[in-house]
Formats: structure tokens, C-alpha cells, sequence
């Protein structure tokens, strides 16, 4: 049956795409975003651009973090469901504004999980990130490791809305499902993460920084993958109400830097002219999802591995204006 959802930082790149998910399958959907500068808000808007011809989407500029402005703007609206998606994202740029991204990430959660306490809102979907698991030894990440020594500020952020979540979990009896999500990758994804910066740079004729010696090993997953986890997750929360899960989405592979330079350079049908610069602050030597109770809880079965998501992705960004970086 449709039901009313929820879905904050529903301007970004997963949060679009999730938005046209839903408003495809009959859902009514309260998108919610702030349109922070971290990137062009004019980006942001155009991503929304088939959602806002929908009668059945509404857009509220709030800032989660502001109870009082979402109070106001969704009134006595009543929803069955909310995906909690917006966050500051970045390792590197968390290192510099640690306090906006606690202000963005933990006290933004705090405030949405209240939100659904107070609506009885019974489901919750959080949008975690593979970087709580920092630098573990174990490959593939289970849920089931230690996610207690997180080494930037943003993963520590994303920690903290994990237990958050729990917390609420354990208080209030909320269903709430936290999704770690592996390397995203496909249309509209955002300009700094690292294929479409690499592609951007690589079409401008710039070169393209590669730090260390290019073996970082990244767990890269497509899109339409991503999205079918959280709308299974969506699911769960409905058909096995009250229960608290962490679950990993990725592809549960791993490719190195190096490999996806020649892979975005072969798709593009360009020479890359390689940067070498030294290893970041932050930056986790690998991640790799070990996706079996995804797959067990959720259905979860990726199907594009990323020898078929880079080509489509390079089609895309080839119709995208070519931005300064």
C-alpha cells in the first residue's frame, strides 16, 4: 500500500534518487533539505526537478537540526515512515569544521529521532556510513566488529547517531533500521567524491591527485544497489516492527584507487595525468562489506559491479557542464 515518508537531505545524490524511488512505486513523500554550500545548492535543486513535478512530493527548506523550523513546516502532517539520509559528508572537510558536522550529524539526528517520537512515528530509517569501522583489520566489515575507534570526525559523527538511534530504540521501542552505506556511486553524485572528481578532472585535461601509491581499496556500489537496500529496509520496519539493526550496503568487493583511475580513464577514453601526493588524515586504508545479513534481512542483491557502473556513470557525467575544481 502507499504510504507517507519522510526523507530528509532529499535533495543530494542518494536522497534524490531515493525521493524518485519512491514517488515511482505510489509513495507520498515530504522531502526535507537545507541546501547546504557544501556544494551548488543549483546542483541540488535540479536534482529534484522530476520529484517537485509530482503532486505527490513536497519540498520543506529546514535545517534538521532546527526542531522548531520542522515543527512549523510539516504542521500536523502524518507520515509512516522517516529516512534520515542528511548529514555533512567528507573526511576531509570534517577534520576542518568538526563542530558543524557534530551541529549536522549527531545533533540533526537527535533532533529527527525526537521528531518521530513525538508524531509516533514508529519506523526509522538512518543512513550511516562504512567509515564507523575505521581502520579494521577484518575483510570483509561485519556488523559484528568493533565500530569503536573511528578516525576522522565524520565517522565519529556517524558512530554516535548509530548509538543515538539505539538509544531511542531501547527508550521508545522505535524500528529503526541504521544502514552503513559503502562508497556511492552514480548519477548525481556529488562533485568531491572521488569517480566524479577523478572523471571531472580527467575531461577538463587537469591532473588527478592520487594519494600514497594508489592501493587504498574502496568498496564501490552502484546507485540503483543502494537504493534497493533502503527501500527493503523501509520495508522491514513495516512487516517486523520494533526492532534495531545495523546492516551493511555495498557491493562487498574491493577495487583500488589506482584501478579506478584506469577504469574512469578507459570509459572516458582519456590519458590521465596522475598527482602523487602523500596519504590524508582520515582516510581508511580499505573497505569491504560483508553484505550476508543484508542479504538474509533484506533480500539485498547487488547486481552492478563496478566494470558496468563506471561506463554508465562516465555517460552520464559527459552530459554534466564541467565544473572548476
Amino acid at each position: 500500500m502507499p504510504e507517507r515518508i519522510l526523507v530528509t537531505g532529499a535533495a543530494g545524490f542518494i536522497g534524490s534518487n531515493l525521493v524518485e524511488r519512491l514517488l515511482d512505486r505510489g509513495d507520498a513523500v515530504v522531502g526535507v533539505d537545507n541546501f547546504d554550500p557544501f556544494y551548488s545548492p543549483e546542483e541540488k535543486r535540479a536534482n529534484l526537478a522530476s520529484a517537485l513535478a509530482n503532486p505527490r512530493f513536497r519540498l520543506l527548506e529546514a535545517d534538521c537540526a532546527d526542531g522548531d523550523a520542522l515543527a512549523a513546516g510539516l504542521g500536523n502532517e502524518p507520515f509512516d515512515a522517516v529516512v534520515h539520509l542528511a548529514a555533512k559528508a567528507g573526511v576531509r572537510p570534517s577534520i576542518q569544521q568538526p563542530a558543524a558536522y557534530t551541529r549536522a550529524n549527531v545533533v540533526a539526528t537527535q533532533t529527527m529521532l525526537e521528531l518521530a517520537r513525538t508524531r509516533g512515528i514508529a519506523r526509522f530509517v538512518f543512513g550511516s556510513s562504512s567509515s564507523v569501522y575505521g581502520n579494521g583489520d577484518r575483510v570483509p566489515f561485519s556488523e559484528d566488529d568493533p565500530a569503536d575507534r573511528p578516525i576522522s570526525p565524520y565517522a565519529a559523527t556517524k558512530r554516535a547517531g548509530e548509538l543515538l538511534c539505539h538509544t531511542y530504540h531501547h527508550l521508545y521501542g522505535t524500528g529503526i533500521l541504521a544502514l552503513r552505506f559503502f562508497t556511492v556511486y552514480g548519477p548525481r553524485q556529488r562533485p568531491d567524491l572521488a569517480i566524479r572528481k577523478f572523471g571531472t578532472l580527467m575531461l577538463r585535461g587537469e591532473p588527478v591527485p592520487m594519494f600514497g601509491d594508489g592501493g587504498m581499496e574502496r568498496d564501490f556500489t552502484w546507485i540503483d544497489d543502494i537504493l534497493q537496500g533502503v527501500v527493503a529496509a523501509l520495508e522491514r520496519t513495516r512487516d517486523v516492527p520494533g526492532e534495531y539493526r545495523v546492516v551493511n550496503l555495498g557491493e562487498s568487493r574491493t577495487t583500488t584507487v589506482a584501478r579506478l583511475i584506469e577504469m574512469i580513464a578507459a570509459a572516458l577514453d582519456v590519458e590521465p595525468r596522475i598527482q602523487r601526493l602523500p596519504l590524508q588524515p582520515g582516510d581508511v586504508r580499505r573497505t569491504c562489506a560483508d553484505v550476508s545479513l543484508a542479504r538474509r534481512l533484506l533480500g539485498y542483491a547487488p547486481t552492478t559491479p563496478i566494470e558496468q557502473g563506471i561506463p554508465r556513470f562516465a555517460e552520464w557525467l559527459e552530459q554534466q557542464p564541467l565544473q572548476a575544481m
